[in-house]
């Protein structure tokens, strides 16, 4: 069974309890990067991560150097295959609190900037037509849960790493990813009544067609090359986000914050330059 979050919204109705199918609820259901912010949340948090000792510059170095690969090439199943391993294996031994407890605080700063404009409209109207509003998102669920909440979602679903002794061990106990994420989103019909053939579904990924296909309203959100092919051959909207703004006032950097995006933008450059000489020598 998939577990989901259902503690996103504390004033969100009760399930449903049946009835006819005019009175079935109906939800919004939405992938996170690229769809509703515009940055892998996963790579967001590196910074915070480093900063309160988590990670090692290393292993911010092959983060970044594994990100840049999934969005330079094609999202096939063995790359994010090798993703998820990468992350599992980043993430063994943290501590669950601290982890919790560094997205809170940093959360704001890091993450609400990079909110499409767009993104939050489309969720706003989908709140004012009485929709239940859904993060599903492969990142985990620490992460997926409270920027969930400060989008105003009803629920919100992520993956999960076993937990032993309140320390990640370093294997992930749910993968929401590609079919998992259509199962979280059927096990979330069957417990809140919804319709899911009146239901909406948004994502940026043609690996998330198993959830589009879930529902009888699903939506391209900034597609890639295999989603926008699908998209117009079944005459999906296809809809552009292009404006992160940040969800409340964002303060003016200071010159220290300055120096650190100067810093990364500086080694993403190196890392960049890297990637295209080794695809020329592959090339040749």
């Amino acid at each position: 069974m998939v577990v989901t979050d259902t503690s996103v919204n504390p004033s969100r109705p009760a399930p449903s309890t049946g009835g006819s199918p005019d009175s079935a609820r109906i939800a919004a259901f939405f992938d996170l990067d690229k769809t509703v912010i515009a940055k892998s949340s996963v790579l967001a948090f590196t910074r915070p991560f480093f900063e309160e000792g988590l990670l090692s510059r290393r292993a911010v170095l092959q983060s970044t150097y594994a990100q840049l690969l999934y969005l330079l090439s094609a999202a096939d199943q063995a790359r994010v295959d090798r993703m998820r391993e990468h992350i599992a294996h980043m993430c063994k031994g943290w501590d669950v609190e601290q982890v919790g407890s560094i997205v809170e605080k940093t959360l704001q700063d890091v993450v609400t900037p990079l909110v499409y404009a767009e993104a939050k409209d489309l969720i706003a109207d989908h709140r004012a037509r009485g929709h239940d509003v859904i993060i599903v998102s492969a990142s985990g669920q620490e992460v997926v849960t409270p920027i969930a909440r400060t989008l105003g979602a009803s629920h919100s679903t992520g993956s999960r790493m076993r937990i032993v002794d309140g320390r990640y061990a370093g294997e992930l106990e749910f993968y929401c990813f590609g079919e998992a994420k259509a199962v979280a989103i059927r096990e979330l019909a069957e417990e809140y009544g919804y319709d899911l053939s009146r239901s909406y579904a948004s994502s940026d990924s043609a690996t998330a067609l198993p959830m589009l296909l879930e529902v009888g309203n699903p939506r391209a959100v900034n597609p890639d090359r295999p989603l926008r092919r699908e998209a117009n051959e079944n005459d999906w909207p296809v809809l552009t986000f292009a404006r992160p703004v940040p969800l409340g006032r964002r303060a003016r950097p200071s010159p220290r914050a300055l120096a650190k995006l100067a810093a990364t933008l500086g080694a993403t450059a190196l890392i960049l330059g890297a990637t295209r000489r080794l695809a020329k020598r592959r090339m040749r």
